[in-house]
């Protein structure tokens, strides 16, 4: 057993099949989720907030992709903590991602049962949502390459369904254009504080992307492919997401479209085309599945860091024999998401996956600071330098900041349960765990040979 917990993530990943995790993972709030920022920010305050967090997402992307790069460890964000911020910081960052693509993957369950039930009022979504978690969860325990091959796949067809419904309303031609957004959209019912209320949904555009840096430890080349992969994924969801907003905004009122469940699919219903309409059911149910498989490698490897660097208890870190898979942490996990899909509490699902996802933003940026002041450019070899530092961790402190505080408006309630949650898990690590906390094991450098830091 001792023997399997110290052995390594196989090497198997290239640049698209990071590409295919960022992606996947992300894809799903194209069909889901961001048109809550309309109910919050009004359909202009929506694509204000698309644009702006995408400069967040951008920028975030650019460190992570820097520190990542130089530590090709499995548990991306957590990795760094590891060497940069010690091992109470690490533990609540490797919780925070363990809770981000848990909830997730419980919100893309959700819209699989959702949407189903749209074929039959008599269909009930559980079995669905159970049936789903638990193929994923099998596929990802017998290898993440075939994982992410399966993600290529989804999320490519997924992508193209988008594409196929935007040339489907004719927007290139005025006089037959099905798309009214003056007919349909609401513009800044709310004034700049909307916008400021539409950033926490905004996110859902592009949340998950950076969860590219988790799977460093199995790329074949983390210099080549995690730079590479990240920043293809970006773009493609820039594009989506651009797409998205314009196809939905101008076919389906503001009002329904804010309080939708699947908004892309009740775009195509808008359409009235039999063909695309099919076509989008498709594309709503496979970006799910993608998102949610993505979700479950990236959970599963936060999990296993945090067991190998004995934060939590070893027994998660022992891999499969056969396919090198940390089998454990990936069967822990399922029931949890299992619980919290059986809530049906979508916009609650969501929320907290954002604000542990915000946290994990607002620590990179400080780690990012810290890693220039230890490391300056040219001490070590980078396989990819983020530009114009510090300005792109100012951009991520700054809006991971102002969309908490845009969150407390209607959510000020779950944003105190998950701070008071975190901060009981710290107070659990300081005061018991810590005490088999084993510093040696959770701070050996592995491959990594970096030189004595400045100012140490």
């Amino acid at each position: 057993m001792e023997k399997n917990s110290e052995s390594h993530l196989a090497k198997v990943l290239g640049p698209m099949h990071v590409w295919a995790l960022g992606v996947g993972i992300v894809l799903v709030g194209q069909f889901m989720g961001w048109n809550f920022s309309i109910v919050k920010g009004g359909s202009l305050g929506s694509i204000i907030a698309c644009w702006t967090i995408g400069i967040l997402y951008i920028s975030l992307i650019m460190i992570n992709t820097e520190m990542g790069s130089v530590i090709p460890e499995s548990g991306g964000q957590y990795a760094m903590a590891k060497y940069l911020l010690g091992p109470l910081a690490s533990f609540n960052i490797g919780l925070m991602l363990v809770f981000e693509y848990v909830m997730l993957e419980a919100a893309d369950a959700l819209v699989v049962g959702e949407i189903l039930k749209t074929l039959s009022p008599d269909v009930q979504p559980l079995p669905y949502i159970i049936l789903s978690i638990l193929l994923l969860t099998f596929i990802n325990y017998r290898g993440v390459h075939a994982t992410l091959n399966l993600n290529i796949i989804l999320t490519g067809i997924a992508f193209l369904t988008i594409i196929i419904l935007l040339f489907s309303t004719k927007f290139y031609s005025p006089s037959e254009s099905l798309i009214n957004l003056k007919e349909f959209t609401n513009g800044l019912p709310y004034g700049w504080m909307g916008i400021l209320g539409a950033l926490q949904f905004g996110c859902w555009f592009y949340l998950g992307i950076e969860g590219t840096a988790l799977v460093a430890e199995e790329c074949k080349s983390t210099g080549r492919a995690l730079p590479v992969g990240s920043i293809m994924g970006l773009i493609t969801l820039i594009i989506g997401a651009s797409i998205t907003w314009f196809v939905s905004s101008g076919l389906v009122d503001a009002e329904i479209l804010g309080s939708s469940t699947y908004p892309l699919y009740d775009a195509a219903i808008a359409t009235g085309g039999v063909l695309v309409i099919k076509i989008l059911f498709i594309g709503t149910i496979l970006s799910c599945l993608a998102s949610a498989n993505g979700c479950i490698a990236d959970a599963s490897r936060a999990w296993y860091s945090m067991s190998k660097d004995t934060l939590i208890p070893k027994s998660f870190s022992v891999l499969h024999p056969k396919y090198k898979t940390p089998y454990r942490a990936i069967l822990f996990l399922m029931p949890i998401s299992l619980a919290f899909g059986f809530t049906g509490l979508l916009d609650q699902v969501i929320t907290f996956s954002i604000l542990s996802a915000l946290l994990v933003y607002i620590l990179c940026a400080i780690m990012m600071i810290k890693f220039r002041k230890m490391y300056p450019v040219g001490d070590i070899e980078r396989g990819y330098m983020s530009p114009w530092h510090p300005i792109p961790s100012v951009i991520v402190l700054i809006f991971s900041c102002a969309t908490l505080f845009g969150m407390y408006f209607s959510y000020w309630i779950n944003l105190t349960a998950g701070f008071a949650f975190y901060l009981l898990a710290s107070v659990w690590f300081v005061f018991y765990r810590s005490r088999f906390l084993n510093y040696d094991t959770f701070m050996s450098q592995g491959t990594i040979s970096w030189p004595r830091p400045k100012g140490y």
